[in-house]
């Protein structure tokens, strides 16, 4: 996850802006303080920091800390957790390379389809047909 300074001069929408100090991330997600530099030191979590250091929390955020309370409330420990998390991240990927490459498909689909001979054959009769004045032979 990249890190953004407070100051960072792009425009952010409001769900992506790290809004939020680890005392309220936590109570939002429904743990303690601590659980969550525990997940940061494990690698799980990668909150933004200030100039000053000081961490702050997006939407998303808060929302991968209850993905991460689901799973672990499933059984699994917090290694296991970062493997399903890679796992998740990895399938997400695969995905989005697949939508592309289907684009790119139809895409040059199109542009076949733009090359092709249109020449229309009437059914049932034999191809060409010879004209003379008017009567078929």
């Amino acid at each position: 996850m990249p890190r953004r300074n407070k100051g960072s001069s792009t425009a952010v929408s409001s769900e992506e802006r790290a809004l939020y100090v680890i005392s309220v991330a936590a109570e939002l997600a429904g743990m303690h303080p601590q659980t969550l530099r525990i997940y940061e030191r494990k690698g799980l979590l990668e909150p933004e920091r200030t100039v000053g250091g000081s961490r702050r929390y997006r939407i998303k955020d808060i929302e991968r800390l209850r993905h991460i309370q689901d799973l672990t409330n499933m059984g699994l420990n917090l290694e296991g957790v970062r493997m399903v998390m890679e796992l998740e991240a990895e399938v997400e990927r695969l995905r989005q390379e697949l939508r592309q490459v289907k684009e790119e498909a139809r895409q040059a689909i199109e542009r076949t389809h733009k090359f092709y001979k249109r020449d229309v054959v009437p059914s049932g009769t034999r191809y060409p047909v010879p004209y003379a004045g008017g009567r078929v032979k």
